[in-house]
């Protein structure tokens, strides 16, 4: 058999497979139709959204995936088509911290998917505030990165807010992508970022664009703007804002640190159920005395209990009068889990579960 004939049959074959996988995906379509059917039925009105399937769902289909296909690949495969079938129920309207372009806005599509509707606002606070209103479904705000470390309006957003609560978490690996209109790195005349991106891309830019001016903005999907608007800019930012503003990537992944990553919080007012992979965040404090914290934190080790972190921030109640943000693994159904918060909540001062919620899933 001659090559060509043998690429014709392959390419055969794949065209059958497309066809038959587009006809299953819209059976899929067609059965999400339904369930909103059976819920609007039972007077159900409220997003028809639920993390923990959604959740379940991509996890059972990386651990059932034989390859070769990766998994993040399959991960990002299935996202989309549950976004595309809830859109059918009833389209997501999830807010972030803007403006367009930014990698908020890459978290909410890794997390929701592209069938979203998308509300960029201009603070952390304004996200809290259109959740908790109603105007927007869900949220999300970046809480920290692996190398810049806490993002501290986010946690003093949660100290304030009341009528939220944590129903997700995003992974995103970072990569900085220097963008411009120009061709050439030598028609650089001046480089606009956020500074953290500045900051994280240190060794790159000292190497190879020393001498070049170098303006911190709000973020980098308004560098991006800026960039796209003037000739001899360039700007740090992410793929997305590339696409978004037609610019050109002259270079790829200039971040000095390779598994560069930032933690995003999905925030919503419906609480999240058990999947049996799950993480609870608690917003605690303790009197100021000897022991206070051990005392704090000794629960969890007695109850085999893994705490994977704490953060302090100031009370703003009084001077040196701190609240503590813990992450522990399990949800706050768990058995195990439900007796280590009743002793705590007994020895703090204050006791707030700022939600249980699916640890994020791979690629997702």
């Amino acid at each position: 058999m001659s090559d060509k004939l043998q690429l014709d049959g392959l390419r055969q074959q794949i065209d059958s497979l497309d066809d038959q996988i587009l006809d299953l995906v819209n059976k899929r379509a067609a059965l999400a139709q339904s369930v909103a059917s059976v819920k609007k039925a039972q007077g159900e009105t409220v997003s028809f959204y639920r993390p923990e399937r959604e959740a379940s769902i991509l996890r059972r289909m990386i651990q059932n995936n034989p390859g070769p296909a990766a998994k993040e690949g399959v991960a990002r495969i299935f996202r989309e088509i549950m976004s595309a079938c809830l859109a059918l129920e009833q389209p997501l309207n999830v807010a972030y911290l803007g403006p367009e372009g930014t990698f908020t806005q890459q978290a909410v599509y890794q997390h929701f998917g592209q069938s979203v509707e998308t509300m960029p606002l201009a603070s952390i606070d304004a996200v809290f505030r259109e959740v908790a209103s109603g105007n927007a479904e869900y949220g999300v705000v970046p809480v920290e990165n692996s190398t810049e470390g806490v993002v501290t309006h986010t946690l003093d957003s949660f100290v304030k807010a009341s009528g939220v609560c944590i129903c997700g978490e995003v992974m995103l690996s970072i990569h900085h992508n220097l963008l411009s209109k120009t061709d050439q790195l030598h028609d650089i005349e001046e480089l606009v970022s956020h500074q953290q991106s500045f900051a994280q891309c240190r060794a790159w830019l000292d190497r190879h664009l020393p001498n070049i001016k170098r303006t911190c903005v709000s973020s980098n999907g308004e560098a991006a703007r800026i960039a796209a608007e003037k000739p001899g800019l360039a700007a740090i930012a992410g793929s997305i804002a590339a696409g978004m503003y037609s610019m050109t990537v002259l270079q790829a992944n200039i971040e000095d640190e390779t598994d560069n990553t930032t933690r995003f919080l999905v925030i919503g007012t419906m609480p999240v159920k058990q999947t049996g992979k799950d993480k609870t965040s608690l917003l605690l404090s303790a009197d100021n005395r000897p022991g206070a914290l051990y005392s704090m934190l000794e629960p969890f080790s007695r109850h085999s209990i893994s705490m994977t972190k704490i953060e302090s921030r100031p009370s703003k109640l009084a001077n040196w009068d701190y609240v503590f943000f813990v992450d522990i693994n399990g949800h706050q159904d768990d058995a195990t889990v439900s007796k280590a918060l009743d002793d705590l909540q007994k020895k703090v001062k204050q006791f707030k579960i700022l939600g249980s919620y699916p640890t994020a899933v791979l690629g997702a």
